[in-house]
């Protein structure tokens, strides 16, 4: 999921991209912050596969369209829509953070494209990085990284390798032709139409009964069956995220679902 730090292709979220160094940066800190501001707008977020099992409980997990599908944990149904987020960019309720919001505004990425070598960069135009009195030092005075800069390095960097092992996951269920193009209808009272969400991949719930013994057994093993499962529960909650809209008023007039 690393990305070469150029302006024209970057990840979701970030701006901008800056390699951290202790030369430009040796006094700088980083500091929390209780507000996603950049967060407010994105109705979905990547997901690791690793993280289905916690996430299945507060967010439906779908898969994105296309050739390489990725998972994705929806935060609202419709463009531009996140009912987990208050105006102030504030979590509501306490609910499990994907890992892609918490190692914002970090990143491991390849500064030159022929190069395999990911340095770990930050976002210049986020609030939690500069030169503050308050926050957690980047640098020791030595200019060596901080205790600090090596969890958020380290962080990073077992991201990095989660993600390679989604990327495996999804294979996986592609070589068997699991995933299929999604649909959800969901009926509101008072309304004769229902609104239908399109859009997306989920697994095919009769695929996966059709699998043989010996291919189920070999998913189990290798732990794809309880994260297609957990995926399959999830889906259950976007009736909770639809309801949570028509509470906002933020219900769509149409029955098209956002390109997720």
């Amino acid at each position: 999921m690393a990305s070469a730090p150029q302006p024209t292709n970057l990840p979701l979220f970030y701006n901008n991209l800056v390699p951290l160094n202790s030369k430009e940066h040796a006094t700088w800190k980083a500091r929390l912050i209780d507000r996603a501001d950049f967060l407010k707008k994105q109705h979905a977020v990547p997901l690791t596969a690793e993280e289905f099992p916690a996430a299945q409980r507060h967010y439906p997990i779908i898969f994105s369209a296309g050739e390489r599908p990725v998972p994705l944990a929806l935060m609202g149904l419709n463009e531009g829509v996140n009912v987990y987020l208050d105006d102030e960019g504030k979590m509501k309720n306490q609910v499990y953070i994907p890992a892609y919001i918490r190692r914002y505004p970090f990143l491991l990425a390849k500064l030159r494209p022929e190069s395999e070598e990911l340095s770990l960069c930050f976002d210049p135009e986020v609030e939690a990085i500069g030169e503050f009195e308050d926050g957690e030092p980047l640098f020791n005075e030595d200019g060596t990284a901080s205790e600090s800069t090596k969890q958020i390095l380290a962080f990073c960097e077992h991201f990095e390798q989660a993600g390679a092992r989604t990327a495996g996951f999804v294979d996986e269920i592609q070589k068997l032709d699991l995933l299929m193009d999604g649909e959800v209808s969901i009926q509101q009272i008072g309304n004769d139409k229902p609104f239908v969400y399109r859009g997306f991949k989920m697994i095919n719930e009769e695929k996966l009964r059709e699998l043989r013994g010996d291919e189920l057994r070999k998913m189990n093993q290798n732990g794809l069956l309880p994260l297609i499962h957990a995926h399959l529960f999830s889906l259950q909650v976007m009736r909770e995220v639809f309801s949570q809209q028509v509470a906002d008023g933020k219900v769509p007039q149409v029955t098209n679902a956002p390109t997720a």
